[in-house]
């Protein structure tokens, strides 16, 4: 299988080589959040500035009240970048779409809720060599995953409810976070715990310090003055 996308920190790279010893937290940009009259410039100022993927949110106006981009938007970005792109499918029946999203997309991610065949997902995206992800909405209860955890690349755990950016972070999300976190440490998972949602400066050190590997951010990025000085005041590197 492909190597995922994102790797752990303590993990060694494709490339072979000894384990980095400190954690660096990733940062991927939502583009629902980008100016689309811009979006060739927005995609390569993100790039400038060292953001680590672009997540692209998929809405079909039936599992979340909003409709987003399809896959012409997809294939045009993959033409211009060579950025991870994470297709964030918020799609009623996510096995009848994966396909038509899978070759121009470095992983997929479905939600665990909009599925009743969620290992039929899993091996879609596997058989073609993707990272393969699971969303949770802000009700499901996290358990509701957890007999996934060593079949999938990462777990996305949304801090708001789906279907609109520039929400405000949710803070019992850090609990459920923390939560994942200590099951998937008690289980020997090397699955990737993201978190997308109101993301922002302010609350990224709380988020990192409850075991958040991904930070995803569309609002805090897009709406700044300085993409690079926000890229790494989420990364809590500056």
């Amino acid at each position: 299988m492909k190597m995922p996308v994102f790797q752990k920190n303590s993990e060694k790279s494709a490339l072979g080589g000894q384990p980095k010893a400190t954690k660096r937290v990733k940062v991927a940009a939502s583009i629902l959040n980008c100016n689309f009259l811009r979006l060739y410039e927005e995609i390569k100022s993100i790039e400038k500035a060292g953001i680590d993927a672009l997540h692209l949110d998929v809405m079909d106006g039936h599992f979340v009240p909003n409709l987003s981009f399809g896959v012409p938007i997809l294939k045009s970005i993959r033409q211009v970048t060579k950025l991870p792109i994470i297709s964030h499918l918020m799609v009623i029946k996510p096995e009848d779409l994966i396909d038509k999203f899978i070759a121009d997309s470095d992983g997929i991610i479905f939600h665990i809720e909009a599925t009743k065949r969620p290992r039929h997902c899993l091996h879609q995206i596997h058989q073609a060599k993707k990272l393969a992800g699971i969303s949770l909405n802000p009700d499901t209860p996290v358990e509701a995953i957890f007999k996934y955890s060593n079949q999938i690349e990462e777990i996305l755990v949304m801090s708001v409810h789906p279907g609109f950016g520039g929400q405000a972070f949710i803070a019992k999300s850090l609990e459920r976070i923390r939560a994942i976190k200590k099951y998937l440490t008690s289980v020997n998972s090397c699955a990737m715990l993201a978190v997308d949602g109101g993301v922002n400066p302010n609350n990224a050190p709380s988020l990192i310090k409850a075991g958040v590997d991904i930070l995803v951010a569309g609002t805090a990025i897009f709406s700044s003055t300085n993409y690079k000085q926000t890229i790494e005041r989420l990364r809590c590197s500056k």
